[in-house]
């Protein structure tokens, strides 16, 4: 993004600072990943379905996949308060019934690390945490895993990955689609999810989600629910094309000795309030046209 930006710079582009988005501060850029965008607008959508519905976040389960390494994994574990009992990322599974340790998954969150890196001996005796490169293991409910990499490619659709909450932060596009999403019922129709807010875009193909929705689960689709990013990066650009390129370097980039504007300290807050609210109106909006006309 940086050097497309200074690319165009360089060629005479009259709104280079607003050829890309999602720049280094030094070129005035707001980082999604730095400021939590996009997991803003999906956690909205699951605060959303909590004050509708009464429920306690703290008491309330989830399963995430994407892990402590990413943006939004790494985001949502520091914006939520629930009780996570199963991360799926890169490096394996990680699993606890009694809600995994909520400060070692923040460690982890602060320091981009994969859940390879997390304290064990903070798991209870129920939990565990499976690797792709581990083999022959044996769960504490002594079912056999025979290779961690296909129990960590197909927990998501696993009788242990039940919760109230499914917020996937990543994964491989459709990896819930018409041929497995009956992967996520009980044997007597129970869906193991109640409520899903997609924050990874594409996990679940349309025909799944209606499948889901048809069985009851409250669910909120990447399209609604993870557009933070995109209005960041349309407000990155009102900025640049609002101001000068003096009025940009002095209001808008990281200063020679590290410091940050006041000014763009206040704008990203606005715009971290804008999305915010912006995805707390559309969930209003989406809920109440369910509840008036009885579709999904």
């Amino acid at each position: 993004m940086d050097w497309a930006s200074q690319h165009a710079r360089k060629r005479g582009a009259p709104f280079w600072k607003a050829f890309t988005t999602g720049k280094s501060q030094t070129l005035g850029g707001i980082p999604h990943d730095t400021y939590g965008m996009t997991t803003r607008s999906v956690h909205q959508y699951v605060l959303g379905i909590m004050r509708q519905l009464g429920l306690d976040e703290s008491e309330c389960t989830k399963l995430q996949t994407g892990g402590p390494d990413g943006d939004l994994g790494s985001n949502e574990i520091k914006i939520s308060h629930d009780r996570t009992t199963a991360i799926v990322d890169g490096s394996g599974v990680l699993y606890d019934p009694q809600g995994i340790d909520r400060a070692e998954l923040a460690r982890l969150a602060d320091a981009r690390q994969m859940i390879q890196e997390f304290d064990t001996s903070k798991l209870s005796s129920d939990g565990f945490r499976v690797l792709v490169d581990d083999f022959q293991i044996t769960l504490p409910d002594g079912t056999h895993v025979q290779d961690g990499l296909s129990f960590r490619n197909t927990f998501h659709v696993n009788p242990l990955a039940a919760a109230d909450f499914f917020v996937p932060c990543g994964g491989r596009p459709e990896s819930i689609d018409i041929n497995n999403v009956g992967k996520l019922f009980d044997a007597d129709g129970t869906a193991r999810f109640k409520y899903v807010v997609e924050g990874a875009n594409l996990f679940f193909t349309q025909d799944a989600r209606l499948r889901l929705e048809k069985a009851g689960v409250h669910l909120f689709k990447d399209a609604s629910a993870n557009k933070g990013g995109v209005t960041s990066s349309s407000l990155e650009v009102l900025a640049a094309l609002s101001l000068t390129d003096d009025e940009f370097g002095r209001l808008m980039c990281k200063q020679s000795d590290g410091s940050l504007p006041a000014f763009y300290q206040e704008y990203v807050a606005g715009v971290q309030n804008a999305i915010e609210a912006n995805a707390a109106r559309e969930f209003e909006c989406l809920w109440n046209e369910s509840k008036a006309t009885g579709k999904s």
